[in-house]
């Protein structure tokens, strides 16, 4: 047996001010889209804005169903949508903030596991790293260069 050892690299800015100003407005914009979320049963809203090549800013927030797992996050809303209306767009950057409605959140939330799979999907077909920024409701906001660092071990079409 031998081991593998996987290394990431993140860049730490301390708060939404210290991002470059065209994130910072894409949190911002993040920030929006979670004050909409619908949530009522987690209580845990989370809002995301995507950069497109084109220009345009695609929002999602997570939507729930009382049917679960019937809802979907904000991550998955936002990526899907773009695909279907801008199928030839590339997601340049993704800014990510949660908040819980019992607490507050102060640390970094990354995208769950399905939806890593889902943007991995989105950077495999577009051949062009996402940079995703994320962040709680206050406080410190990641950075990874690729959606790569968060899934190393990603799942792609060369396996089928």
């Amino acid at each position: 047996m031998k081991k593998i050892t996987i290394t990431t690299t993140f860049s730490a800015y301390d708060s939404i001010a210290d991002l470059p100003l065209e994130s910072q407005d894409l949190m911002q914009q993040a920030i929006k889209a979670r004050i909409n979320a619908y949530a009522p049963y987690s209580k845990f809203r989370v809002g995301v804005a995507l950069l497109l090549d084109n220009g345009k800013i695609i929002l999602g927030s997570n939507q729930e169903n009382a049917a679960y797992p019937s809802g979907l996050c904000a991550e998955r809303v936002a990526v899907f949508y773009a695909g279907a209306n801008f199928p030839e767009a590339k997601i340049l950057q993704m800014a990510i903030t949660a908040a819980s409605d019992t607490n507050t959140t102060t640390v970094p939330i990354p995208p769950c596991g399905a939806c890593r799979q889902s943007i991995a999907e989105y950077e495999i077909k577009q051949d062009t790293p996402i940079i995703i920024y994320f962040m709680g409701e206050i406080g410190a906001v990641y950075k990874s260069d690729s959606l790569k660092n968060l899934l190393p071990f990603l799942f792609d079409k060369k396996y089928l």
